[in-house]
């Protein structure tokens, strides 16, 4: 079975059976690693679920789906980007970069990862915020300035709207991550939600508008 004819499939299940289609909500896809995952915290305290929660508490009608894979570099998210495009999203959240940092690997195939990951996601024209990253000085100055330049360069390149940070108010504050430092608790996920909210609802008003 192709994966176009996949998702016809998928679409027909939602056409009432007098023929007329039944009106969903629009579903984001937050697609990224265990920051997006939830790592270490419950289910209901994962970032895409009190994203939506905040969503829907501001009076839209959405899903956000969470397709956030625990230690996923960019080459591993871009190895399963199909997959995801299973689920129909309307818009995409796209937070992957971390591990590769964490790891140390080379910046330009992070670049190149991330660039067609945007690449397959826009041939779908699905909207796309891009959150972006920044590294520590573990790796020295050098492999920072080049990590942390990717994010508004490729955002910049491809027409993406960009979150600087996803970590912006909670990186580095022990209070606010788990006893790793690295991951955020359910109260730093807060912090995230509410200041990544105004450029969600931004993604969505262009949605909105779309032809």
């Amino acid at each position: 079975m192709t994966k176009v004819l996949l998702r016809l499939l998928i679409s027909l299940m939602f056409v009432s059976a007098s023929g007329i289609a039944v009106a969903d909500p629009v579903k984001i896809l937050a697609f990224g690693d265990s920051l997006t995952a939830g790592y270490g915290l419950k289910d209901n305290e994962a970032f895409p679920v009190k994203l939506e929660q905040a969503l829907i508490a501001k009076g839209h009608d959405i899903v956000v789906i969470n397709s956030g894979q625990s230690g996923d570099t960019t080459g591993a998210g871009l190895n399963r980007v199909d997959w995801a495009l299973f689920d129909q999203p309307n818009a995409v959240i796209l937070e992957l970069g971390a591990n590769d940092m964490l790891r140390g690997l080379p910046v330009a195939k992070a670049r190149e990862h991330l660039s067609k990951i945007v690449d397959l996601f826009q041939a779908e024209s699905l909207p796309i915020l891009m959150a972006g990253m920044l590294a520590s000085e573990t790796y020295g100055r050098e492999y920072k300035a080049e990590f942390d330049a990717v994010f508004p360069e490729l955002a910049a390149e491809k027409e993406l709207m960009l979150y600087p940070f996803f970590l912006d108010g909670v990186a580095g504050d022990m209070a606010l991550n788990q006893e790793d430092g690295i991951h955020p608790t359910a109260e730093g996920i807060d912090i995230i939600v509410a200041n990544i909210l105004p450029y969600v609802e931004e993604m969505l008003e262009g949605l909105a508008t779309k032809p």
